[in-house]
């Protein structure tokens, strides 16, 4: 078909954009207070609340780059999707319920009742930081892949991916950011489907046939990858890998337990959780399939793909060349929507820390309306600092960034992963001990990282584990002396 990215394609990514501004204004007018601001005024329905952290975890990279792995490799990333929902079950049982009694803004407020300021700083820090370099990455990495299908530069696209979504974030609050990603969560669905069904119609054999041939190339679990490795990627390293990734992700990142908080509710909670467990279960294996399906179209149409192919693109490759137009437009607009739901979490999250963990925590009290405009400042400074980020990584033509990223996500997530274990499970630790925890936690994955070969996977382990192996033996040590 080879199309090009035309005149109603556009129109009708501009519709979409159009949809998630007016879903914004509608939402600024009940942004009166800092409650309405941080936790919807607990008016989010808990379905809701379930499709926002789906759609806040999977960025618009994990959109097109699980496609690509299926395609080039197999399906062994996979598992952190299941390790994902395991953990989601230990948040529900262990962490929920004391992030509920304490009823903070910022998760980071807990480890000062439980520990000291200082932990609490370095927490509410460290994932400022992080999130702000994720705002970058995922900004960056969208731009290379969409400019690629639509023939936009990529520094026009950052910029319009990053005004839209400090706007649209910076006017609807956390309401505007929840309603916005359950679009946006049902168009990626929907998206996924549509291109899933197209894929096994275009095929000799249909959907029998993808699988029988993933599975005849050696293209869904290859038993090499079930050997252990210091250095690579295989299944065990991956295991331990996603088991402390999503164990951050889920039980210690702003983003994700402010939506477990939106209400007072652990019914609800609980109801909001079982619906990201749904997707979780669902969505990424159709992603796969994508990918083993695009595998299956191209290897019986070789002559389809140009000599200057790239196959970490093969989705966005797949929608401009053979998708109608239209069509097309809407696949790009939900690959916008991935990016967008994973920015807008973390600009509302990045903003609730600011106010809550340094804004309101130091200096003379403040009123609600100034932690409200202090709040929309950090929206705005912090998308200004992505963006800026991404036009970094585009001038110096980074290569190796989406490695980078999974490094900073274990060197500055491993300890805070071990900060909130011990915490939740180990009372015996108090405020000394935790900060010798923190320490050579943070040493050992700098040692890590610059000495050693071990693959960026181990370095979430590394962190946590050290600071729960330090601590606890001190606090031992403490209560016994005293």
């Amino acid at each position: 078909m080879n199309n090009e990215f035309g005149l109603i394609d556009s129109v009708v990514l501009l519709a979409y954009l159009s949809l998630i501004f007016g879903v914004a204004v509608y939402f600024h007018k009940r942004q009166k207070t800092t409650n309405d601001y941080f936790s919807g005024g607990n008016r989010i329905p808990a379905w809701a609340a379930g499709i926002s952290i789906f759609a806040t975890t999977l960025s618009s990279i994990t959109f097109m780059s699980i496609p690509a792995k299926a395609f080039t490799s197999d399906w062994t990333f996979i598992t952190g999707q299941y390790l994902a929902i395991a953990v989601m079950f230990i948040a529900l049982w262990f962490y929920v319920p004391i992030f509920k009694r304490a009823k903070v803004v910022s998760v980071y407020e807990y480890l000062e009742t439980r520990f000291n300021i200082q932990t609490r700083l370095f927490a509410s820090l460290s994932f400022m930081l992080f999130h702000v370099g994720r705002i970058g990455i995922i900004t960056y990495l969208t731009s290379l892949a969409l400019s690629s299908a639509i023939s936009v530069e990529p520094l026009i696209l950052v910029a319009l991916i990053g005004v839209a979504c400090i706007a649209y974030t910076l006017f609807g609050g956390i309401e505007g950011v929840v309603w916005t990603d359950v679009i946006q969560g049902v168009m990626l669905s929907m998206a996924a489907v549509f291109i899933f069904v197209v894929i096994c119609f275009s095929v000799d054999g249909g959907i029998g046939e993808i699988f029988t041939t993933a599975y005849s190339d050696n293209k869904l679990y290859p038993l090499e990858q079930f050997t252990w490795s210091w250095t690579d990627a295989t299944l065990p390293v991956l295991i331990i890998g996603f088991f402390f990734s999503n164990l951050q992700q889920y039980t210690t990142s702003q983003d994700v337990i402010q939506r477990y908080v939106l209400n007072d509710s652990e019914v609800a909670t609980k109801k909001a959780i079982m619906t990201t467990v749904k997707l979780t279960l669902t969505v990424p294996v159709l992603f796969f399939a994508i990918g083993s399906g695009l595998y299956l179209f191209y290897k019986q149409n070789p002559t389809l793909l140009a000599e200057s192919f790239n196959p970490a693109s093969v989705l966005t490759y797949y929608v401009i060349n053979e998708l109608p137009v239209g069509i097309t437009g809407l696949i790009i607009a939900a690959i916008f929507a991935a990016s967008q739901s994973s920015i807008s979490s973390s600009l509302n999250s990045i903003s609730s820390c600011y106010t809550s963990d340094i804004y309101s925590r130091f200096g003379k009290a403040k009123t609600d309306n100034q932690k409200l405009k202090a709040a929309r400042a950090a929206i705005l400074i912090s998308g200004l600092l992505g963006v800026l980020a991404s036009t970094y990584l585009i001038v110096t033509k980074e290569t190796e960034v989406w490695d980078a990223f999974n490094s900073l996500l274990g060197l500055l997530g491993g300890t805070i992963t071990g900060i909130f274990f011990v915490g939740v499970f180990m009372p015996v630790v108090k405020s000394r001990a935790i900060l010798c925890g923190i320490a050579s936690s943070v040493i050992a994955v700098l040692i890590t990282k610059f000495a050693t070969d071990l693959n960026f996977f181990f370095y979430g382990a590394i962190g946590a584990l050290t600071v729960v192996i330090v601590s606890y033996p001190i606090a031992l040590i403490e209560r016994k002396v005293s």
